[in-house]
This record gives structure tokens, C-alpha cells and sequence, in this order.
């Protein structure tokens, strides 16, 4: 991302657009993204923060592609005196230093361009929208969305007594990892609850995965998640082993598409199943 950054900057430095306007700042409270520079004469005139769909092409149809994540919008806008470039200019700037860093076009159509840069474990999503007088710019830092609300004992219950089954997705570990987050104390402490409020009822712990990487890795970090909840449930709230088994299913009962981030993420589960003998 560090070299898609200083590609971007060399590309935009070539440009020789100056500026001799006076008075025309950046709109209160606005900045341009980290390392990405702005093309020079422009000034941020709108600024804010929102949701964003993109359009991408494939099989020479556009889609539209959503994208969740922590997402910057910005318009930029010629400052006066200075010689106005053309969209397509704009849109080649950004394209060719993306394609630097190892990114993609995803999108191409005059004057508008969808790009996908990685960075890190994740990835940034570019839509450039130019006019030669002003482009606009929204960038999505792609991320699964964080689930802040944590089923309750009593809608674990309830779950439990209309389907036999519930999924909670408020245990959270680091890819590929079997340590239960510190953030995921929270739903233990609502499944301890209803463990200790019916005290004859026995469960099956069972941990879910997404498809990345292999079955049999998959496998066998759904049984190490499924035990460690057990583990946990007992060493920090008393529960009784025998009340608990663990299983690991792996990624063998999606919920959801594994050919999104966002189905993946809903796949990532631990479930409580009721072991019933009558």
C-alpha cells in the first residue's frame, strides 16, 4: 500500500496544473484519504461520510457491487485560474498508480473508474468520478462488519425452543486462530446465563468456518474453537463440562455465499444445539 501511495503522489507531481486562486479552502472539518494525494489546483468542496455501492464490469455488463466498510467521499474542485485538466487525465493518473501497487481496474468507462488496491489482510475500493473541472472520490476501506449487539440469554432460549438450534455471532477469534477475543465475553456471559437459568439442558457447542483454506485445516480449527468455548465456559463461569460438547463442522452448514466477505463472515458462527433425548 506504502508503494501504491508514492506511485500515486509521482503520477499526480507530473501534472503541471498550477493555481493562482485565492480564498478557495478545503471545506471545514475535510482532509484528503492518508497518502493519497489530491491532483494539484483542486480543493476538497465537499466532504462526508456514508455508505457506498460500486459499479464494477464483468463479462462486459456492468454490476453493482456493494462494499461495507469505513468509507471516505470527497469532491474535488478546480480552483479558479487554474488550467482544468481533462476526466480522462484524471482517471489514468489513478489507474496507472493503483495498477503500480498491485491493484485492479475494475471499472473503466471515460470518466469514471472502480479500482481495487489490497492492503494488508484487506482492501481498498477507489471510485473516481472526474469532469475535468472537478472529480469526486470515494474510497472504502473494505471490513466485515463488527456485530455489537449480543443475543440475550432469553433469545438464546427462545431460539433454542422454536428451532432447536441459534447461532451467536458475538465470540470472535483472529483468522485462522482458536483464542477466544477478549471482546467475546459479552455472549459467554449470556450463554453461561442460560445455561445456569435451565439447569437440566445439555448442548451441543459446534463452531463454524468459511471456506478459505482447506477442509481439513477448517476442520480441525472449528473443533479448537468449538472446545475452547467450552473451555472457557467452564473455567471462567462454572458451567459443567459434561453439560457441553464441542464439535467442529468446519464449513460443512453455510448460511451464506463463500463468494463474498460478507457471506463468509455470516459462516464464521458458533452454534448452540440442544441435545434432546425425547
Amino acid at each position: 500500500m506504502k508503494h501504491f501511495f508514492c506511485t500515486l503522489l509521482v503520477a499526480l507531481a507530473a501534472l503541471t496544473v498550477t493555481s493562482t486562486a485565492f480564498g478557495q479552502t478545503d471545506v471545514a472539518g475535510s482532509k484528503d484519504y492518508p497518502g493519497i494525494s489530491r491532483m494539484p489546483g483542486f480543493f476538497i468542496a465537499d466532504y462526508k461520510f456514508d455508505s457506498f455501492t460500486f459499479w464494477v464490469s464483468q463479462g462486459g455488463q456492468d454490476k453493482q457491487q456493494p462494499v461495507e466498510g469505513q468509507m471516505y467521499s470527497f469532491r474535488y474542485l478546480v480552483k479558479q485560474g487554474a488550467a482544468p485538466v481533462s476526466a480522462v487525465q484524471i482517471v489514468r493518473n489513478f489507474q496507472n498508480a493503483a495498477r503500480s501497487a498491485g491493484g485492479q481496474v475494475l471499472r473503466d468507462d471515460r470518466g469514471a473508474t472502480t479500482l481495487r488496491i489490497p492492503k494488508g489482510s484487506t482492501e481498498v475500493w477507489v471510485n473516481i468520478d472526474a469532469h475535468g473541472f472537478d472529480y469526486y472520490m470515494t474510497i472504502v476501506e473494505r471490513q466485515a462488519m463488527k456485530q455489537d449487539v449480543t443475543m440475550d440469554a432469553a433469545a438464546m432460549a427462545q431460539g433454542l425452543e422454536n428451532a432447536g438450534s441459534v447461532a451467536i455471532y458475538g465470540i470472535y477469534f483472529d483468522t485462522g486462530q482458536s483464542e477466544i477475543k477478549p471482546e467475546s465475553e459479552p455472549a459467554l456471559t449470556e450463554i453461561a446465563k442460560l445455561l445456569t437459568q435451565k439447569p437440566a439442558l445439555k448442548v451441543l457447542i459446534v463452531g463454524h468456518t468459511d471456506m478459505v483454506a482447506g477442509l481439513a485445516s477448517n476442520m480441525k480449527l472449528s473443533q479448537a474453537r468449538a472446545q475452547a468455548v467450552v473451555s472457557a465456559l467452564t473455567a471462567k463461569h462454572g458451567i459443567a463440562a459434561a453439560r457441553m460438547t464441542p464439535m467442529g463442522v468446519g464449513p460443512c452448514a453455510p448460511v451464506a455465499s463463500n463468494k463474498t466477505e460478507e457471506g463468509r463472515a455470516k459462516n464464521r458462527r458458533v452454534e448452540l444445539v440442544e441435545i434432546a433425548t425425547q
